[in-house]
């Protein structure tokens, strides 16, 4: 065998040898990325209600329906609101560090709003006496809050969210993250940061002092629980719901 032949013979089985390697590699970042998307858990399917029931109850509200492939609560009622119902819908499985996402639109003028940590038991009556709150509000025609600290991505009657956060008109969908990492949590709205809290730090302390919650004692007592959606008496929709455990 000449050495020019040799040459070329070795060049092919180095690029072969690179070709064989980069797909490898290319292979198991592939996988890296599929392991990752897979960490998400998809809580609402677009099509039942598995994985949900009615919080202290069994069965499902007859407020909640699926329209679209969303959960809706008082679909069709328009501006209207039929009253506060206790009737919040639940998930079935429970998380305690987490990274949370769904997407809503609420009527003109409406009040709902997105729990964690919620836990059922024969002496509490609502999801809220245990479950933190991400607000939602329709806040520019809301006939029900006014206080920055009870309007959308606040944790409701706790903290306010930057001014900077900006909801999309009623009826229109809007983006929710929360993020819950032993006492650290992040709100999120529409892609922004609006809300950032350590849970039971001597700040968060002297806030709950002063507030609704002060004489509330499993108020974000449990560091496990369910996510509850509320039914206000307002109609809102929820879709992409989903969660990642960390």
């Amino acid at each position: 065998m000449n050495s020019r032949l040799s040459t070329v013979l070795l060049i092919t089985l180095i690029a072969a040898l690179t070709a064989c390697g980069g797909a490898k590699k290319e292979n198991t970042e592939t996988a890296d990325v599929k392991s990752a998307e897979s960490e998400w858990v998809t809580l609402f399917n677009g099509e039942t209600f598995d994985g949900w029931k009615t919080y202290g109850k069994e069965g499902i509200p007859e407020a909640w329906t699926i329209v679209d492939g969303a959960l809706v609560c008082n679909a069709g009622i328009g501006e209207e609101n039929v009253g506060f119902s206790s009737e919040s819908l639940m998930t079935t499985t429970q998380y305690g560090n987490f990274e949370f996402e769904l997407e809503y639109k609420i009527a003109k003028g409406g009040n709902s709003g997105i729990f964690y940590h919620v836990v059922e038991a024969d002496s509490l009556g609502f999801d809220f006496m245990t479950g933190p709150e991400y607000q939602v509000l329709d806040d520019e025609f809301s006939r029900s809050e006014s206080e920055a600290f009870k309007m959308v991505a606040s944790n409701y009657a706790m903290q306010a969210p930057a001014a900077t956060k900006k909801p999309n008109p009623y009826m229109q969908w809007n983006k929710v993250k929360i993020v819950y990492n032993n006492g650290h949590v992040e709100h999120w709205f529409n892609g922004e940061k609006v809300l950032e809290f350590e849970e039971g730090s001597d700040e968060w302390k002297a806030i709950k002092a002063e507030s609704k919650w002060a004489n509330t004692d499993t108020y974000a007592a449990f560091k496990k629980g369910a996510f509850s959606l509320q039914n206000h008496g307002d109609e809102v929709h929820y879709r992409n719901i989903r969660v990642k455990a960390l």
